[in-house]
């Protein structure tokens, strides 16, 4: 689907800047009508100029609406109306009190904007560091055993039987599979890192779930899967690909690592958000384990003890980045029928991260 054309920042800031003083000058208009005195006009320009400054990218525009405001207290709704006075009573105050609030309430919306950036850069390093050195370790074991197999396979001197051979080729195949799902995991998070701003549009969620079935269907034809959507159609803002690939990869730990033999899909409404779910009849997840399920160290066993050579902790570290880059998040619980649910929501409205503004999906 197509994406809105985004508002360019200074156009909203000057936008912003224009209706709030325009709101100022309005309601000081009317209340000249009702209240005794002028002294509630410097007040409501200073509460404008914080508001402006608080909502809008750097200076400008909280010392413009400074120099505006004192002109307005001063010329329009100052007696003699319509003249300027320099010499009454409190102007300079007046002045040097717009300008302190605005100058203020824009460097301390700075800091907190840098702060943020800051933090959020950290936490992508921290993530980054865990990963990679998860990843370091469950390549080297896959490549390790294809290596090993292979050259069994090569060096055979009428030793080894067909079944045999067979059975180390399909070794190898099966780390094969495993090693691109891990290629597609790196390949996600470079895309989550690498300009900082993820390229997202309004999907159709119940198309993008369909999807991501079918692919699965491909690799686990054996396994049963039911979606289940809502009649409304969602339309969330997201970037297709990588929601896909956490579908896939919550899919996958479910069969690979829980066991699973039948996977039920679902999105619902849950108020601004799209809830997703994948649910299975698997030996579920160890209570101990829900904690760290998400981390990327966290060892295959959680969902039962199976191959440990393939931490999935992995993929599910790579889910909550994607999501978490999406605004959304994260969490699992044990089905009281048997197995598991791993669900995580994204939001129905575009979260713009440098600058905290939203537009609507």
């Amino acid at each position: 689907m197509c994406k809105p054309r985004q508002i360019p920042r200074a156009l909203r800031d000057a936008a912003l800047t224009a209706a709030v003083l325009a709101a100022a000058v309005g309601l000081c208009a009317l209340l000249a009508h009702f209240a005794e005195g002028d002294t509630y006009v410097g007040f409501l320009f200073v509460l404008a100029v914080a508001f402006i400054s608080r909502w809008t990218e750097g200076y400008l525009w909280g010392i413009f609406s400074s120099f505006f405001g004192v002109v307005c207290v001063n010329y329009v709704f100052t007696y003699p109306y319509w003249e300027f006075n320099f010499t009454m009573t409190g102007y300079p105050l007046t002045f040097v009190t717009l300008l302190a609030v605005a100058s203020m309430v824009s460097a301390m919306t700075t800091q907190i904007k840098r702060q943020e950036r800051e933090r959020l850069e950290t936490e992508r390093e921290a993530i980054r560091a865990d990963l990679l050195r998860a990843m370091s370790h469950d390549i080297r074991t896959p490549l390790t055993s294809i290596v090993g197999n292979t050259a069994a396979v090569l060096e055979d001197q009428g030793t080894l039987s067909a079944e045999q051979k067979r059975s180390l080729l399909e070794d190898v195949n099966e780390d094969a599979q495993w090693l691109i799902r891990m290629v597609e995991n790196i390949l996600s998070i470079t895309r989550v890192r690498g300009a900082g701003v993820l390229n997202t549009e309004a999907e159709v969620a119940e198309e993008v779930m369909g999807v991501a079935a079918r692919k699965f269907a491909k690799r686990f034809p054996e396994t049963r899967i039911s979606v289940e959507a809502p009649d409304e159609v969602l339309l969330v803002p997201m970037d297709a690909t990588l929601i896909e690939q956490v579908i896939l990869n919550l899919m996958e730990n479910a069969v690979i690592h829980g066991g699973a033999t039948e996977l039920a899909l679902r999105i619902v409404r849950d108020g601004d958000a799209a809830r997703f779910s994948v649910s299975d009849n698997g030996r579920g997840i160890p209570a101990e384990k829900l904690v760290t399920l998400f981390d990327a160290t966290s060892p295959a066993v959680q969902r039962g003890g199976c191959d440990g050579k393939k931490n999935m902790g992995i993929g599910l570290s790579v889910c909550r980045t994607v999501v978490k880059a999406h605004g959304g998040a994260m969490s699992a619980e044990n089905r009281a029928e048997g197995g598991a649910e791993l669900r995580f929501t994204l939001p129905l409205k575009q979260i713009k991260e440098e600058t905290g503004d939203e537009t609507q999906g």
